[in-house]
């Protein structure tokens, strides 16, 4: 795994051993950052695993990533790639669930992009989660959120979030939806 474009181009991440952390792959995340164009502030990259998407947001220009992850591998290979990059400045970890993170990420909204690939097997969970965070008013007026899922299994967000779907993909059997706050005009 790779980071795919940007500063950090070309530069290798290091990701848990075994089969827990399931990686977005290097085209699936090519291929959101493409959809994404330039980025710019503060990315929060929920069930961040290796950290992959946060770190190709670093690359292509965000100022700040904040990664919630609850797993312990997966926080090690977070802080190891943060360091291993030259980031660590950059970063902000936030060891817990996505489920009980509201709080704490209050204090670090608002935020420019919302990126979250979570595991497939909490899918349900994980939209409870993002609905009640975008509840708490963590979003600029600008902000973006991309949420990865199955292909075949759609997010039901847009109107209870105050968000507007913008365009929804696939790739094999991996899909993103893309959604932007509701009160805005402009296209992805």
């Amino acid at each position: 795994m790779r980071i795919i474009a940007g500063t950090l181009r070309g530069r290798r991440l290091v990701a848990p051993e075994g089969l827990a952390t399931r990686p977005t792959t290097d085209r699936v995340r090519e291929a959101w950052f493409s959809m994404l164009g330039p980025l710019h502030g503060v990315v929060l990259d929920l069930y961040a695993g290796t950290g992959a998407l946060g770190f190709e947001a670093l690359s292509r220009g965000a100022e700040k990533v904040i990664f919630v992850e609850s797993a312990k591998a997966a926080q090690k290979a977070i802080e190891s790639n943060a360091k291993k990059l030259g980031v660590s400045e950059r970063v902000v970890l936030l060891s817990a669930t996505v489920e009980v993170s509201s709080r704490s990420l209050r204090k670090m909204a608002p935020f420019d992009l919302i990126l979250t690939d979570p595991p497939w097997t909490h899918m349900q969970s994980a939209e409870v989660a993002l609905r009640r965070l975008l509840n708490a008013d963590l979003l600029k007026e600008d902000a973006q959120i991309v949420l990865g899922h199955p292909k075949g299994k759609p997010v039901e967000l847009a109107e209870s979030a105050g968000l507007e779907l913008v365009k929804s993909r696939n790739w094999g059997d991996s899909a993103a939806t893309f959604f932007r706050r509701a009160d805005q005009t402009a296209s992805l």
